[in-house]
């Protein structure tokens, strides 16, 4: 009898059973991320499956093709009207497909197949033991300078795990600027930043200096992961929805019928001030914006050349783009508050960046110190709060990507015995002795100038433009000083390359294979058909400025 008492206590207690709706997810919308990590993914396999000696080929083709393919779904998408008439929010309110998605997709996608060449590359450096190498080592997980090292190199081992890697990072990339709630936006802040932490510890040479560089970066790049994650929590519990769209009506006092619950939270702004500032803080974070900027010289230098020029590239501009949708669709009510927040951030990051770099001896820092100043510029054009104020922002990370990139192939060509000579002494009279990779470099120094019929002035141009639109001339002011200091320590190093005596011991510039060539070559026709030409890309992120809510 006790028996059945408890089988009907068990059958009646619960609740019947409602249907559980399957999620409706619109693949073709999709597609560009699907295909990359579905690369990524099989990249997985070929590195347990396919012998040692076939995988670099394998892997390195197949996440060409991989970028190229997801590209074409990114044209195919705009030119079929999801970038203006259709956009709309995919995968149950999960990501969005507008114009600023598209297009900042289509530029990381572009951005990682130009990196994919330069991590391709392997003829820099001299054979070893009849093999060719790259830029990263051999084993991985070997101590450096350990027997194990050793003999991996004398076997002719080559890490072909970074070309998944590049693949993984670009994947979440892909969906950060498109991420439409909080959720979404933190999963795919961790899926692109574990994959590069990985790749800054991967250097051949100087395998310390780029493993303490690893380190550094996944040490504060994890407090600003929890930063943002308490952020998302204290923004839940504010509005009681992970949402961009409920949360911008909570925000703004649109939102319809009030859980009783919901009622409480939504006075308290503590909840809601403090959760978005924490949020801001960890892109702020990614985007190397002062004074979140202090891992970003030590993990560019320590990085492998290659590593670093795709990250610097593609990171901004996922970065950039996060930024955009969370303050111009989650908290355009807020404006007030975050303004002034903002004004100072651009302010330190434009002055912070030009001066400190004034005073560097090695080319990767020097370089890093200009990445945190382009930050502050494009700053400006987040603070213009206008549509104009998108497009601009748009425009230069375009701009800014294949130039980061192009330079950073070109550092890997200055090499002497102990692999890249990235001290700036080492590259005195390098116009005498290698002319045209000097020119290029210097082309590319005065694009980061912006100095005018470079891709540099136009993307200047168009921020400063949109921020004295919108109110923040006395921005601009600061953003034309701060464009003179920089561009004093760039002509520096032309001066430096063209004028000073080759020194007798100095380095020998590489010759590479025709990856880093078409790296470079890009770049530096990016540079110039943006310098001359602007007005056919400006009026495509101009179409592709609008944000759907």
């Amino acid at each position: 009898m006790s028996a059945t008492v408890v089988h009907s206590l068990w059958t009646t207690a619960a609740d019947p059973i409602t249907k559980i709706d399957a999620p409706k997810i619109e693949y073709g919308q999709l597609s560009p991320t699907l295909i990359v990590l579905g690369a990524a993914l099989l990249g997985l396999l070929v590195e347990a499956f396919v012998p040692r000696r076939a995988r670099y080929h394998v892997q390195w083709i197949m996440s060409a093709v991989a970028l190229c393919v997801a590209f074409a779904a990114v044209v195919v998408l705009a030119a079929n009207g999801y970038a203006t008439t259709k956009s709309g929010i995919a995968a149950m309110g999960a990501i969005a497909v507008d114009g600023p998605a598209l297009f900042l997709q289509g530029t990381i996608l572009l951005a990682g197949l130009v990196g994919l060449f330069t991590f391709a590359e392997r003829r820099l450096d001299p054979e070893t033991h009849g093999n060719r190498t790259d830029s990263f080592a051999a084993q991985g997980a070997s101590v450096p300078g350990s027997d194990g090292e050793k003999a991996a190199v004398k076997a002719g081992f080559t890490t072909t795990e970074v070309f998944p890697l590049l693949l993984f990072a670009v994947a979440g990339m892909l969906i950060f600027p498109a991420a439409n709630d909080l959720l979404t936006l933190f999963v795919a802040l961790e899926v692109f930043s574990l994959p590069l932490y990985l790749l800054c510890a991967l250097a051949r040479r100087k395998r310390l200096l780029s493993q303490e560089a690893a380190v550094k970066y996944f040490l504060l790049g994890a407090f600003a992961s929890a930063f943002t994650l308490f952020g998302i929590a204290l923004l839940y519990g504010y509005a009681g929805s992970v949402s961009y769209g409920t949360i911008a009506k909570v925000v703004d006092g649109t939102i319809g019928t009030v859980d009783p619950a919901l009622a409480d939270t939504m006075g308290n702004d503590a909840l809601l001030l403090i959760g978005a500032a924490m949020i801001v803080m960890g892109l702020l974070f990614k985007v190397g914006a002062v004074p979140f900027h202090m891992w970003t010289p030590d993990v560019y230098q320590g990085a492998p050349t290659p590593v670093t020029g795709f990250m610097a590239a593609a990171t901004k501009v996922a970065a950039f783009g996060a930024l955009l949708r969370i303050l111009y669709v989650v908290l355009p009510g807020l404006r007030w508050d975050w303004r002034p927040v903002m004004w100072a951030v651009a302010i330190v990051t434009m002055l912070g960046g030009a001066i400190v770099a004034i005073t560097q001896t090695d080319i990767k820092r020097l370089l890093a110190y200009s990445s945190i100043a382009h930050a502050g510029f494009i700053l400006a054009g987040v603070i213009a709060t206008t549509p104009d104020g998108v497009s601009s922002v748009l425009f230069y990370l375009a701009a800014y990507s294949f130039v980061t990139i192009g330079a950073f192939a070109v550092v890997t060509l200055v090499r002497d015995a102990g692999g890249e000579a990235t001290h700036l002494s080492k590259w005195a009279g390098l116009g005498r002795r290698s002319p045209l990779v000097a020119a290029v470099f210097a082309v590319f120094l005065l694009a980061f100038a912006g100095i005018p019929l470079t891709s540099g002035f136009a993307g200047k141009f168009a921020v400063f433009k949109a921020a004295a639109e919108g109110g923040a001339a006395p921005l601009v002011v600061v953003g034309v000083i701060s464009s003179a200091i920089a561009a004093f320590f760039y002509i520096r190093v032309i001066v430096l390359m063209f004028f000073s005596e080759p020194q007798p011991d100095g380095p020998t510039v590489a010759v590479p294979s025709p990856l880093t060539m078409t790296a470079i070559g890009v770049g530096v026709a990016v540079t110039l058909v943006l310098g001359v030409a602007p007005q056919y890309f400006l009026d495509l992120a101009n179409q592709a400025g609008v944000f759907v809510r």
